[in-house]
């Protein structure tokens, strides 16, 4: 884009050129049409410009904004094509091609159903198994534990019934010995 036709291209945003003067150095010619208004600033069209009563502070306007008009421009209606009947194969051929689509729809969504109910038995038969050899292993952990339990309370109960056949021992010949001492004290004394 050259630097004349940006320029051009600017000139015709009314509200630049009403900030920025110095983008139209060159007086415009005002235009005859009784649509636009000119503030000496610049030419702003679709707009009607009321000055109120002059006040000690200045002048009051009253800006009305016009709604676009279309004159010139190709009129809607008449651009498009007049829309025709269908016939009654047209009618027939589209309820099939729906009917197809549904079809096809329902096919899909059954498929991945499937497809998922099938995932969910996977997955139930996954958690079973694993449920399975969990009591499996921790059925073979308590019979062991209870294997070594049992041994540790039986070579205790060993040790225990040792240590009191020792003292049983040992006392009955303290008290063998107290008896024979005991007797031959009284041997004397009759």
């Amino acid at each position: 884009m050259t630097l004349a036709a940006y320029r051009d291209k600017i000139r015709e945003l009314p509200l630049v050129s009403i900030f920025c003067s110095c983008i139209l150095p060159e007086a415009k010619e005002k235009p005859t049409k009784k649509d636009v208004v000119d503030l000496n600033l610049c030419i702003i069209r679709d707009m009607e410009v009321i000055e109120l009563n002059k006040r000690r502070s200045g002048q009051a306007f009253e800006v009305i904004l016009k709604p676009p008009s279309f004159d010139g421009g190709p009129n809607p209606l008449a651009t498009t094509p007049p829309r025709r009947e269908p016939s009654l194969e047209e009618i027939q051929r589209k309820l099939d091609a729906a009917e197809e689509r549904r079809k096809c729809q329902e096919a899909e969504l059954l498929k991945h159903l499937a497809e998922k109910r099938e995932h969910e038995r996977e997955v139930a038969q996954k958690a079973l198994e694993e449920h399975n050899n969990f009591i499996r292993l921790a059925k073979e952990r308590m019979e062991l534990r209870m294997e070594h339990n049992k041994e540790k309370r039986e070579a205790h109960l060993a040790a225990m019934l040792e240590r009191l056949q020792e003292k049983v021992e040992l006392h009955s010949a303290d008290t063998q010995g107290r008896i024979g001492v005991y007797s031959i004290s009284i041997q004397e004394v009759h």
